[in-house]
């Protein structure tokens, strides 16, 4: 039988064996430390998948100021006409009066340091979205109705190209209307129109000259969009070496574009076996899948696709 020292002892030792194996200080904790805190793994709903903020977020992101709405020259490229799985967009070629309420997303770590549809470096901590069609720079006001908490935002990016989806904004953004969470959230946007002394206006005006270019004209602009659509829709064998039968995701007339939407298919369609390519033919930059060996397996991922993103690419045949 054991003495009362013996189990005094065993205990003791049970003890510091206990101490020895315990959970080391998270990274958290340890983070904290240091100005930065981490957030965990998301287990079903929150952020897009993986698409999320990253091992670590900066702790202040509270005090990140809104952007500061300004005149600002209208981007060269980013404001052109393109397609989107057989969908025409035609972006604003000014800044005008706006209000939109739907659906409002966001994006992160997947396009962190990416390019943006300006060739700007996205940056997910800053406040900035990204929106189909309006005016590339502009600064919109969005408000999250279910909490009242709005943020003001420099637009500078295309997307989401999602059927329900209205807008994208940064983490930060989506942080400080509080839906980060759930990774989407009911949202009213409106377009800001940077005013004079009075502040800021929510009114059709035009912008100051601000570049020595002529404009271009909207019949120029329909024009060049009625081309896009025709070389959208044709086949061009000459161009295009490949032949068969292919899914067209998207057209543009900018190749960064082409690019830009490519990265976010890749992430929204990561099942893809066959990696989204970029064609040229002319001055049309094409994002197609395949060749597939015959037209039904092309139309099986097509609907796979829909069922994703509530959009059908286009069957071509060349």
């Amino acid at each position: 039988m054991m003495s009362w020292k013996n189990v005094f002892c065993l205990a003791l030792l049970g003890l510091m064996l206990a101490a020895c194996g315990s959970t080391p200080k998270s990274a958290s904790s340890s983070g904290a430390s240091r100005g930065i805190k981490t957030m965990p793994a998301s287990k079903g709903g929150g952020y897009y998948k993986d698409d999320g903020p990253g091992e670590e977020i900066p702790a202040n992101l509270d005090q990140i100021p809104d952007a500061q709405p300004r005149w600002e020259p209208l981007h060269k490229w980013a404001n052109r006409p393109y397609v989107v799985m057989g969908r025409e967009y035609v972006p604003d070629t000014r800044v005008k009066n706006f209000r939109q309420e739907g659906l409002g997303s966001w994006y992160g770590r997947k396009f962190h340091g990416q390019r943006t549809s300006t060739g700007e470096t996205y940056d997910m901590f800053a406040m900035t979205a990204a929106h189909p069609t309006l005016a590339i720079p502009s600064y919109v006001r969005v408000t999250n109705p279910a909490n009242g908490k709005a943020v003001v935002l420099r637009v500078n990016d295309r997307g989401p190209f999602h059927a329900d989806r209205i807008i994208d904004l940064s983490y930060t953004a989506a942080y400080k209307l509080g839906y980060i969470g759930q990774g989407s959230s009911r949202v009213i946007v409106e377009s800001i129109v940077p005013g004079e002394i009075g502040g800021t206006t929510y009114a059709d005006v035009t912008p100051p000259p601000r570049s020595t270019e002529a404009p271009r004209s909207s019949e120029d602009m329909d024009t060049m969009f009625r081309r896009l659509l025709e070389e959208e829709r044709e086949s061009a064998p000459a161009a295009l070496p490949e032949r068969g039968i292919f899914l067209q995701l998207g057209a543009f007339a900018n190749a960064d574009n082409a690019e830009n939407l490519k990265n976010h298919l890749t992430r929204d369609l990561d099942w893809l076996n066959d990696p989204i390519q970029i064609n040229r033919a002319g001055n049309i930059h094409r994002l197609q899948l395949g060749p597939y060996p015959s037209r039904a397996e092309a139309e099986r991922i097509a609907q796979r696709i829909r069922l994703a993103l509530g959009y059908a690419p286009t069957i071509v045949t060349r």
